[in-house]
């Protein structure tokens, strides 16, 4: 049995996010699926890297999927040009290649990086409306890259995810936290890299820092929503049109 490794880009503006839902086409894995399935004439089930939300867009997801020895036989090249001839134009495979057989999308990922993209200009820019979180008020970039700090190394991300479940641990590491500020255009990017990120994790990490840039929220306050354990205390979730998953890596 071959396992093919995929890395995808897509634009999620349109799509209730990655993962496959009952009756519910407009998801990615779903599109990617009913093609590979088509082409192979057999159905196959893709393993994504992670499970990006509804309009939330990536530039490196990473997936994977085994072919049994009865389906049609296709090369990697001639899978790339196929799936692609085939997918909408806001998503793309741009790298198909043969994996180890215990190649794993989701347990084998070491680091994710997740991107932020805020257009902080006075007027929004049309061009960047899809991918970039419009704020028009001005930001305090340097009081967002003091707090952004709070965030590296291991922590119990509680109060910064949506996830219901109390018997799941909310213990995550980020690796580096960073902003990007560019002056000249206003844009300013919220990049994360960690072993794993929670439910809304990263946008609801974002609002709290969005807020503590309007001057809503304290710098030095962001201990105690780490310490309250408590959705309610943290910030709001940012909109998803900001959100890109930038990387995994293995």
């Amino acid at each position: 049995m071959r396992n093919i490794k995929l890395i995808i880009q897509y634009d999620g503006s349109r799509y209730s996010g990655w993962q496959r839902r009952p009756g519910d086409e407009r998801t990615i894995q779903y599109k990617l699926e009913n093609v590979i399935s088509r082409m192979l004439d057999t159905n196959i089930e893709i393993i994504g890297a992670g499970r990006t939300d509804r309009g939330v867009h990536a530039m490196m997801q990473t997936a994977n999927f085994h072919i049994p020895e009865s389906a049609v036989t296709f090369t990697c090249g001639e899978m790339l040009e196929y799936i692609n001839a085939h997918l909408p134009s806001d998503i793309a495979v741009i790298s198909v290649s043969e994996a180890d057989e215990r190649f794993h999308a989701r347990f084998n990922c070491i680091s994710k990086t997740y991107v932020y993209r805020i257009d902080n200009r006075r007027v929004q820019d049309v061009f960047q409306s899809r991918f970039r979180t419009h704020i028009q008020e001005k930001l305090d970039v340097a009081a967002m890259k003091k707090a952004i700090k709070y965030f590296e190394g291991e922590h119990d991300f509680t109060s910064f995810t949506s996830l219901k479940s109390k018997n799941k641990s909310a213990v995550r590491t980020i690796y580096s936290a960073e902003i990007d500020y560019m002056e000249e255009d206003s844009f300013i990017d919220i990049r994360f890299c960690g072993n794993g990120f929670l439910y809304n994790m990263v946008r609801i990490i974002s609002g709290t820092l969005i807020e503590i840039g309007l001057h809503k929220r304290e710098v030095e306050g962001v201990p105690g929503i780490f310490s309250a354990k408590e959705r309610a205390v943290a910030g709001y979730t940012a909109p998803p049109e900001g959100l890109v998953l930038e990387k995994t890596e293995y």
